[in-house]
């Protein structure tokens, strides 16, 4: 399986237990593909730049080196999709879509909303968790 985590729930699995958590455990025994886009990559750095100044003792210079090693890179460029009320969230479709994606995974209102987009279902982290893992 194929899907893409929103910087929220990547974020939150990070510094939080929960759903995202577990994910990200999942991830790590290889249950699924986790696929990125530059942007996303960019975004998941800028956030947790930001976070771990509020979190000194989370390391999250190993994480972002291990998806980056692992994850699978999707190049988006002239993959155009504005479909999102926030704009901003139209990447995560874009590599979806480019990468070919079963789900994103997001806590991002504006993305559940859409709940499904070109046969890429929107799930939230704790209904992902209840129907895969």
């Amino acid at each position: 399986m194929r899907i893409i985590l929103d910087t929220n729930v990547f974020i939150s699995g990070i510094f939080f237990s929960g759903p995202p958590s577990q994910i990200l455990k999942a991830w790590e025994n290889q249950r699924f593909q986790i696929v990125l886009s530059q942007q996303i990559l960019n975004e998941y750095q800028r956030v947790a730049d930001n976070l771990s100044s509020k979190f000194p003792t989370v390391d999250i210079l190993p994480i972002i080196e291990m998806i980056t090693i692992h994850a699978q890179f999707i190049d988006t460029q002239g993959v155009e999709i504005n479909v999102c009320e926030d704009p901003d969230d139209d990447k995560f479709i874009e590599c979806a879509v480019a990468g070919e994606c079963e789900t994103i995974i997001s806590g991002d209102k504006h993305l559940l909303k859409l709940s499904e987009y070109q046969g890429v279902t929107i799930l939230n982290p704790r209904n992902f968790v209840k129907k895969y893992l």
